[in-house]
């Protein structure tokens, strides 16, 4: 059976957060799929405000706590990644923001990617494809079609929250397919791992 991996990212503020809900559901959907290609599926929640005051030291320092290296080498390990944000003066938080401005250059260079958003209204929807998406495609990674929006009146039981499931199950498909069509992912590469034999370093030899 193939292990899959799925990195959740979520960038709500407030505890309980209706954008880890949106999250955690997309996840879900993607994950449901990929069991049903037969895929072996581990999901890895990295809920950006418990990194927050990390986050911005290492914007200032340039070196991640150990926290945060770890919630970094999730995103780079996993073989698909579904990031939700809630949606502030018509784009991504700032805290979503500064997460991906740390991520490691080329992690998420052809990594499969759906993204969603939160917000007070379905005026907000639009960032997701004039802020959210762009932002992706800056960083090469592979962003599904169908991204997932939920204002407020989407958790209703009238029948906008079936059409908030069915678009969460078709973003979750889509996300499974393209995870599904690319090798299992590997880990991050270890900095310090040594690419030359000691018995070559005692030679004096560059194996390159």
């Amino acid at each position: 059976m193939t292990r899959r991996t799925l990195a959740v990212v979520s960038a709500g503020l407030g505890q309980p957060s209706s954008t880890r809900l949106l999250a955690d559901q997309l996840a879900a959907a993607a994950r449901d799929e990929l069991v049903g290609r037969g895929a072996g599926v581990e999901i890895r929640p990295v809920e950006l405000r418990e990194h927050a005051h990390d986050v911005v030291n290492h914007l200032l320092t340039g070196f991640p706590p150990a926290a945060l290296r770890e919630a970094l080498d999730t995103v780079a390990s996993a073989d698909g990644l579904v990031a939700v944000t809630p949606i502030f003066n018509a784009s991504y938080n700032g805290l979503f923001k500064s997460f991906f401005d740390v991520v490691d250059r080329d992690a998420l260079a052809d990594k499969p990617v759906l993204i969603g958003a939160t917000g007070g209204t379905a005026r907000h929807s639009l960032a997701l494809e004039h802020a959210v998406r762009p932002m992706f495609a800056y960083l090469r990674a592979v962003a599904v079609p169908t991204a997932v929006f939920a204002a407020p009146e989407d958790w209703s039981g009238d029948g906008a929250e079936g059409a908030l499931r069915a678009r969460i199950r078709r973003a979750g498909s889509e996300l499974a397919e393209q995870v599904d069509r690319r090798p299992a992912a590997t880990g991050p590469a270890d900095p310090f791992a040594l690419t030359t034999s000691f018995a070559e370093l005692l030679a004096g030899r560059d194996p390159a």
